[in-house]
């Protein structure tokens, strides 16, 4: 089997909208959450990860304009940037690159605008509503836009589907399936009623994401995407092509406990499989990427889970969730995590756990037995990471990535 590497990188954030404003901010632990500002109300949180400063009109083609809402602008928009960066559509047939996107939410825009026009005015849907609310939307305009006829799909696991989106594309590749692919998460679901269904949930923080704190109290919900060009090596390294990261192994697992609740099973078995996949062990792994979502139980089953797999190596191996950074974008935070896991690979500069500082800083809650958790950032060259993603549903997803 061949290996997998990553020859671009795109991303639309609330952190940057592309790899060097996201690689900036991430290393200077500037936040992406903000006051709304517009609050909506009724809600019990004001504050969200809300890309700014991006204009779908700059990136769609003619095209795709009429067929595009905000989620797949981003999909678009990412995919160029890696497109770009790598070469990777000039350098091999259509038919042999796949397009792989994870996105959990769908038109999100689209739906409540075209819900309010038939509920509140009794007026005709717009004819395009369908291929507008399209979860698969995005991955269809970027194989068009570049005449990929390889395999294209659209994940939709929860907050894993980036991460499931990546890992097939990797296993497909080193299969020999295809020889190269797009891969990522794409996710614009900020709209009212998203919003108040979460709310409605009792797990968004009041205030911000402190991922692994003492007092933290809740997620943050936020927005983008990322999408990575990945490449067979040996082919990538025979054009030239600069080589950013290595994917190693991916692992996959189910809870199958609960819709919501989360079983450290379930985690414990995604990130073995991982590192089985990759051949590698665990005391081999410099840095694990967390799903850190803030929520009290998420926090506290994934730490039970890396004591699980690491035993005692686990209670000082380093660890940072970023979505105290870039938020909890749904289908396609596990992307986003595994551009700031490769991006600290190549610098050699492990991301701080993210927290916002108005808050009243960040104090690691003892009872995790989590004494690694990177409370700034730390310079360290790591041979070995994992990026964890552990959705509603008990869908689990573990990649395991080198540097080039």
């Amino acid at each position: 089997m061949g290996r997998v590497v990553i020859t671009g990188m795109g991303c639309v954030t609330a952190m940057g909208n592309d790899v060097a404003a996201f690689g900036a901010s991430l290393f200077a632990g500037r936040s992406g959450i903000r006051a709304s500002s517009e609050p909506a109300d009724g809600l019990h949180f004001t504050r969200t990860a809300t890309v700014e400063g991006f204009r779908g009109e700059d990136w769609l083609l003619a095209g795709q304009r009429p067929v595009a809402d905000r989620t797949a602008a981003f999909a678009v928009a990412a995919a160029r940037q890696a497109v770009t960066q790598s070469g990777v559509v000039a350098a091999h047939p259509g038919e042999s690159v796949a397009v792989v996107f994870g996105c959990s939410a769908g038109g999100r825009a689209t739906e409540e605008q075209e819900a309010k026009r038939l509920y509140v005015g009794n007026a005709r849907l717009h004819p395009l509503t369908v291929p507008r609310i399209m979860a698969n939307a995005g991955t269809s305009l970027v194989a068009m836009e570049y005449g990929l006829t390889g395999p294209s799909l659209t994940l939709s696991t929860a907050c894993a589907s980036g991460t499931h989106a990546v890992g097939l594309a990797f296993h497909m590749i080193r299969a020999g399936m295809v020889q190269a692919a797009l891969a990522g998460g794409h996710e614009a679901p900020l709209s009212l009623a998203f919003l108040r269904a979460w709310d409605s949930l009792h797990v968004v923080s009041p205030t911000a994401c402190r991922p692994f704190a003492r007092d933290r109290d809740g997620m943050t919900l936020g927005e983008g995407a990322a999408v990575f060009a990945l490449e067979e090596r040996e082919g990538a390294r025979a054009r030239g092509a600069e080589i950013l990261g290595e994917i190693v192994g991916f692992g996959m697992s189910s809870d199958a406990h609960h819709i919501t609740q989360p079983d450290p099973g379930g985690p414990a078995a995604a990130m073995r499989r991982a590192l089985e996949d990759a051949g590698a062990r665990p005391e081999e792994v410099g840095y694990i990427n967390a799903h850190g979502t803030g929520t009290d139980t998420n926090d506290r089953v994934e730490a039970e889970a890396i004591h699980r797999v690491f035993g005692e190596r686990g209670r000082h191996l380093p660890i940072s969730s970023t979505k105290g950074l870039h938020g909890h974008a749904i289908g396609a935070s596990g992307a986003i995590e595994l551009l700031a896991t490769v991006l600290a690979l190549g610098e050699g500069v492990l991301p701080a756990n993210g927290c916002l500082a108005e808050t009243g800083g960040f104090e690691p809650d003892p009872a995790l037995g989590l004494d690694g958790l990177l409370t700034a950032p730390s310079q360290a060259q790591v041979g070995l990471a994992l990026s964890n993603s552990f959705a509603f549903g008990g869908m689990n997803a573990v990649l395991a990535a080198r540097p080039g």
